[in-house]
């Protein structure tokens, strides 16, 4: 249980943030400053944002729960996979869609190959979205449930209630500003734990000898690079072809809640430097949320459920004032996840499936009060969806599970659509859906495909090569479109400004 000080550290952080997040309300007149931030924010904030909506809560107890598993090779999804995919989106992606004046990613696929493409891309990530939700409200209650010894069902509530607010009122300023002040907080308060743990465990070395002299599945776990035929879900060949080929591109070029913080710079070198800045940021984040879980193995062995390793270690690590520092910090990760889904999934139904398909030509007010309304049943679309996480084995397993069914795909039409002007609309749609179609069916049957229990990593990898194949063959069979449409949209033509970045 916490005690007085800590409760009044996480009363303050959490009032803090409401406050903050509402006095962003008053710079919201417009539908696009609710979406886009009116193109006025500069890259240190926008970069702070993506790193903490990134890793939040998610990470801090789903990846402390697969190091307390399977050991360090978790932090690839990191170290490997981000960097190199942060820096192709900085410098190849990310102007084509500041210039072009996008709202979201599936409004580029669309004028790339056809409306088609955009709408199912759209509904795709929509209901993503809403179970992504679903996980963080869970990995929320687990938290909440160890320290404070509340139901699971009382802190997911609590948890909707507290972040659904401010992003109702204050649409993206109010999500990347307040993920300033979290970012602070959440790494403050994850290397106070770090460097308390280490100190209970006597030093890495003697962590390393401990942890090795516990059994022969305790050895691989300081093996970053894990053989093919491991157990774990991080063998290197998914790894290398499912991580680094296809998973971390897809997130961090084709994800709208990463993408769209890039969209509201005050112009193109804040938007490139945005994720550049992010990717240097993003290299401390295993320390912050890989080693709790690993000296958790040494300090409480044994766990049942490698997900309570965090907060096992928060309770019986921390002193009082730093307890409420890292449930503020942990927090701070979940509202900044949770804020960015929200606004995101907004954003793109709204101008993806609305606009275009219920109500065109309505006034800009009409707009912004969709987006608004649809953040609010979107958090009812997350509550009512955050048991599904408790049927997998781990949180981050389950999130990257749900990943697998259309990453690979949808990166596929990407890559192909900016740098191959062959494309064509019928290949796109055909590589989408076919794609997607053999992504679910890899994981229905991964039994009789795959020797691990969750195959995420090869899923994205196979259904990638099946979205490309099946792009290239289709659109060798059918007609492209014109030079002139595709001016703007494709590597080597001139990008073209939208009248909205003049």
């Amino acid at each position: 249980m916490l005690a007085g000080i800590d409760y009044f550290v996480v009363i303050a952080y959490i009032v803090g943030m409401l406050l903050l997040g509402l006095y962003f309300k008053k710079f919201v007149s417009s539908s696009d400053d609710y979406f886009l931030a009116g193109k006025s924010l500069p890259f240190w904030a926008i970069g702070m944002s993506i790193v903490v909506s990134d890793i939040g809560a998610l990470d801090f107890v789903g990846v402390s729960g697969q190091a307390y598993r399977y050991g360090i090779s978790v932090g690839n999804f990191d170290w490997i996979g981000s960097v190199p995919a942060m820096l192709l989106a900085a410098f190849i992606f990310i102007p084509y869609f500041w210039r072009g004046g996008m709202y979201t990613i599936p409004e580029y696929l669309g004028r790339r190959y056809n409306p088609t493409v955009r709408t199912i891309a759209s509904a795709t990530w929509i209901i993503f979205f809403a179970l992504d939700l679903g996980v963080l409200f869970w990995s929320s209650a687990v938290l909440l449930n160890i320290l404070l010894g509340w139901s699971i069902w009382t802190s997911i509530l609590i948890t909707a209630g507290v972040v659904g607010l401010y992003t109702y009122f204050g649409g993206i300023t109010a999500v990347i500003m307040t993920d300033v002040v979290q970012m602070i907080i959440m790494f403050v308060g994850g290397f106070a734990l770090v460097y308390l743990s280490m100190d209970a465990v006597g030093g890495w070395e003697n962590m390393v000898e401990k942890i090795t002299n516990m059994g022969p599945e305790y050895r691989s776990h300081f093996h970053i690079i894990q053989p093919s035929d491991t157990t774990s879900p991080f063998p290197w060949t998914g790894i290398l072809f499912g991580l680094t080929f296809v998973m971390a591109n897809a997130y961090m070029i084709g994800n709208q809640a990463i993408v769209q913080r890039c969209l509201t710079a005050k112009n193109e070198w804040h938007a490139k430097a945005s994720m550049i800045f992010a990717s240097g940021l993003k290299m401390l984040i295993p320390i912050v949320v890989l080693f709790p879980g690993l000296m958790a193995v040494v300090v409480h062995p044994g766990l049942l459920d490698g997900d309570q390793a965090l907060p096992m270690m928060i309770k019986t690590i921390l002193p009082p004032g730093l307890v409420g520092l890292m449930f503020a910090a942990f927090f701070a990760g979940l509202m900044s996840s949770v804020d960015s889904l929200l606004n995101s999934t907004a954003t793109l139904f709204t101008k993806d499936i609305y606009e275009p398909y219920i109500k065109k030509g309505a006034d800009d007010k009409h707009y912004l009060k969709v987006g608004q309304v649809t953040t609010l049943t979107l958090l009812v679309i997350g509550v009512a969806t955050a048991p599904i996480s408790s049927d997998f084995p781990g949180i981050y397993v389950a999130i990257q599970t749900f990943m697998s069914f259309f990453q690979g795909p949808l990166f596929a039409i990407l890559l192909l659509g900016i740098f191959w002007k062959r494309t064509t609309p019928y290949g796109g749609l055909s590589a989408l859906v076919i794609g997607i179609a053999s992504a679910i069916l890899l994981n229905v049957f991964k039994a009789n495909f795959f020797t691990i229990e969750d195959p995420f990593l090869y899923i994205s990898w196979w259904s990638f090569l099946v979205g490309f194949i099946v792009n290239v063959v289709v659109s060798l069979m059918t007609k492209p479109h014109t030079a002139e449409h595709l001016k703007g949209l494709v590597f080597d033509s001139k990008i073209i400004t939208s009248s909205k970045n003049k």
